[in-house]
């Protein structure tokens, strides 16, 4: 780990742009104003015509450039960290789909053995379940066979096995039992959120009242808003929780991406990829969990049915479309993809802003919002 310091560039803090040199030491950030008094010889990085922002953090992918999470070694799980670096997204969970219990398994297993590889990508922070514990009717890519009731003995193995790893899960309020286990879910570390859902508004709601803490990919995969029953989405929009959004202009209409900021505000909008091993690639077919997907014009879905099943988009993208969508300025949309998923894990204190001490996770952006280039706890990743 190289000690180094960025000079010139527009730094954000504090949701605003600063001229400050951003030092790295030991992967931790240290700021200064101005490059006087520089160690000397020190190793520089000249960001002039750049901005400095905090590396993104994505909560929930199922994989990009070939690589199925649900089939992923541990190397191939490298791979991803590989590939998201280089769209600015500096740590992620693992997303996986609803699966056997043997293939669950084998899944947290590739993520202990991902953990003891040289690594030189984005962080692989932890593991996202995404099921079992989801309503059939809205299982939407779910394989529907391997749904299940609530299950805290099989949940409280998956952790123990994951060596407390597992770090968020996404139910449905209205599986039975489910609503009841969401305190116990937290005691073991987990970050609760409520989807794949038609549960009713006033279930929806004890379900926040327990601790679910975001709803999945809002607006998608859950029963629709309706004046006399508000659902998953009326209790989602009014309350204080997150709400991932996947703003690839298709899953969401911009329209409604400027709704889902007006209502929740912008500090309670997570933007996620929700990405298939297709991202990166070109079209054709695709695997996602047990299912076979065909991508069209970078549009995923399910061979079976034409169900969405996740997206083909990453993260650098889904700045440059918030920008797009909603035409507010770029300080206003960074912390939905930094600081809020930051803070929906509990890891704000290291990640999600480029602050004294945090980890050097950071996104160097040129004057287009393209990614200029990106250091990951301190080391400049080669894209």
């Amino acid at each position: 780990m190289q000690d180094c310091y960025i000079i010139n560039g527009e730094v954000y803090i504090g949701h605003k742009f600063e001229k400050k040199t951003v030092g790295i030491k030991e992967g931790r950030i240290l700021l200064q104003d101005g490059d006087a008094g520089l160690p000397e010889g020190a190793e520089t990085y000249d960001a002039s015509g750049k901005r400095v922002v905090p590396g993104f953090i994505d909560v929930h992918t199922h994989g990009a450039v070939g690589v199925d999470v649900n089939a992923a070694t541990a190397e191939e799980l490298e791979k991803i960290c590989r590939f998201a670096a280089g769209n600015g997204t500096t740590s992620w969970l693992c997303s996986v789909l609803t699966d056997t219990r043997e293939q669950t398994e084998w899944c947290i297993d590739q993520f202990k053995a991902h953990q003891k590889l040289e690594h030189r990508g984005a962080n692989l922070l932890g593991i996202h379940l995404e099921g079992p514990f989801l309503a059939s009717e809205y299982k939407g890519a779910m394989p529907e066979h391997l749904l299940q009731k609530a299950n805290m003995p099989l949940l409280r193995e998956y952790q123990e096995r994951a060596e407390g790893n597992i770090r968020y899960i996404t139910v449905s309020p209205e599986v039975k039992g489910i609503v009841d286990d969401i305190p116990a879910m937290r005691e073991l570390g987990i970050t609760v959120a409520i989807g794949h859902s038609g549960a009713d508004y006033d279930t929806c709601l004890d379900a926040i009242d327990k601790g679910a803490a975001c709803c999945t990919h809002i607006f998608n995969a859950m029963k629709l808003l309706h004046q006399h029953f508000p659902s998953v989405m009326g209790a989602a929009l009014e309350s204080d929780i997150y709400c991932e959004a996947i703003c690839d202009g298709r899953h969401l209409h911009p329209g409604v991406v400027r709704l889902l900021i007006k209502t929740k505000g912008l500090d309670r909008v997570v933007a996620i990829t929700d990405s298939i091993m297709a991202a990166g690639l070109p079209d054709g077919r695709y695997k996602l969990g047990v299912n076979d997907v065909i991508v069209e014009d970078g549009d995923a879905k399910l061979l079976e049915n034409g169900v969405r099943a996740g997206s083909t988009l990453t993260q650098d993208t889904a700045l440059k479309n918030l920008l797009a969508f909603t035409g507010r300025p770029i300080e206003e949309i960074l912390p939905m993809l930094s600081e809020n998923p930051a803070k929906l894990l509990g890891i704000f204190e290291t990640k999600g802003s480029v602050e004294e001490g945090k980890d050097a996770d950071l996104v160097l952006l040129d004057a287009e919002n393209n990614v200029a280039d990106v250091f990951v706890g301190g080391n400049l990743i080669k894209k």
